[in-house]
């Protein structure tokens, strides 16, 4: 700042635009919904500084981020304050360069003025972009050699979010002249309504998560070996969903579907989930109703749409001889069967009463064994794909109260693969898939 240039600064102007950015920037909006990230309009009133008072007046403007009311700790308070001055500098200092004029826009000067304000823009969002990145490399929060990819569609979200108001600063320079301090507020106030409309709907959504996981805790307490399955099966279903590039909205239905799809079982006698030995007809014919049930308790929840076709369906297999329809080949619902293969591969991947847990590599060997009778084969090869791009976590072996699985081994004879979910009698869980034998 002390290299300047000082010249174009109004100070009226400057302190009523430092004010303006202190007040947008307490106004953050959520804009991710595992909530750790947020934006604000401030990036609005910062670009309209580059404009109305140069490089050095843009920067004493992003300074002031210091004073935002808001709960935040010194060092971070003296963080951001410091990286909104340094963006807002070098987009002055761009905007110059390119040709821009510092001051109020006149009429004679559009559109001449797009070409340095879009270059201040670009430039703005780099160094943004730059510091946070290597805050967070620094914190540890990005690592080099993590498995797990970086998911950028929320980030791209933020960016974009954040180019959009910064081209509004534009407009506010341009009406400062006759209106002043409201232009801002003629600008920013709609878009203030809409990020509100927003933000109700992310409160829904999130109350929509709690509710299903609610669900899915109630369905695994009735069985002590498939705690976890529920939301296991939901991020496989979502994995393959994505690697199929599905939109944001199809993903999240798909994802519902996984959380639910044992939700039937709530009505399957408890002594029935959790035999050691082997089912009668009987019982395996009242786990054969779970699908059903299950699409009878949730069928009224509207926002699960998609869903419901996944949770009615999971247990269908390509060659007929699935339940509760004995669907064939494509009359499956395409959500039926990603819930499918992600409900089976966590089953192969978990401890069971009646058997250990297989290895991810086995799993995936004994699901493409099963393409054309069981799986749908784009399906296995999404599941495959996702699975050696991000991994797969295997959960904990889960002892079963008062013994342990090799016991529960015994009692059945079986250390081996499961057998076909269409042979009968079957294992107490009958939902792992497997060739028939």
């Amino acid at each position: 700042m002390l290299v300047g240039p000082y010249s174009g600064i109004d100070l009226k102007t400057l302190v009523l635009v430092a004010v303006l950015f202190v007040v947008a920037e307490s106004i953050s909006t959520i804009v991710v919904s595992n909530g750790k990230m947020g934006m604000s309009p401030s990036s609005a009133v910062s670009l309209a500084a580059v404009v109305l008072v140069g490089p050095v007046g843009a920067a004493v403007v992003g300074f002031a981020s210091c004073l935002t009311i808001r709960k935040q700790i010194l060092v971070k308070r003296a963080f951001n304050g410091a990286q909104f001055a340094l963006a807002a500098y070098a987009a002055g200092h761009v905007y110059l360069l390119c040709g821009g004029a510092v001051g109020e826009p006149a009429r004679a000067d559009f559109p001449m003025i797009l070409l340095p304000y879009v270059a201040a823009v670009v430039t703005h969002t780099a160094v943004n972009s730059a510091l946070v990145g290597v805050l967070m490399w620094t914190l540890g929060a990005v690592r080099t050699r993590r498995r797990s990819p970086i998911h950028w569609r929320p980030l791209v979200a933020v960016e974009l979010s954040s180019i959009g108001y910064q081209m509004l600063g534009l407009a506010i320079a341009a009406v400062w002249g006759g209106v002043g301090v409201v232009a801002p507020l003629l600008v920013l106030l709609p878009l203030f309504i809409a990020r509100w409309t927003f933000a109700q709907q992310a409160d829904e959504a999130r109350a929509h998560e709690a509710t299903l996981a609610t669900l899915c805790q109630a369905v695994e307490t009735k069985d002590y070996y498939t705690r976890g399955h529920c939301m296991r099966v939901a991020e496989g279903a979502a994995m393959i969903a994505r690697e199929l590039g599905m939109p944001a909205e199809r993903v999240q239905k798909i994802r519902y579907a996984g959380m639910l799809h044992d939700i039937g079982k709530l009505g399957v006698p408890t002594k029935v989930l959790q035999k050691t030995g082997k089912l009668t007809d009987e019982e395996y014919a009242a786990i054969k109703l779970h699908p059903t049930r299950g699409y009878e308790i949730v069928r009224e929840i509207s926002f699960l749409d998609e869903a419901l076709a996944g949770i009615r369906h999971h247990h269908e297999r390509l060659d007929g001889r699935g339940y509760p329809m004995g669907l064939v080949g494509m009359e499956i619902p395409e959500s039926a069967r990603i819930i499918s293969v992600a409900d089976v591969f966590d089953c192969l991947t978990s401890t069971r009463s009646y058997r250990k847990a297989w290895s991810v590599e086995d799993a995936i060997a004994e699901l493409r064994a099963c393409v054309g009778t069981q799986f749908d084969g784009r399906m296995v090869e999404a599941l495959v794909r996702a699975v050696e791009r991000e991994g797969w976590k295997t959960p904990d072996v889960v002892e079963p109260p008062g013994g342990c699985y090799e016991a529960a081994e015994k009692a059945v004879g079986r250390t081996g693969p499961p057998a076909a979910e269409g042979s009968a009698p079957a294992p107490a869980e009958a939902v792992p898939g497997g060739r028939d034998r």
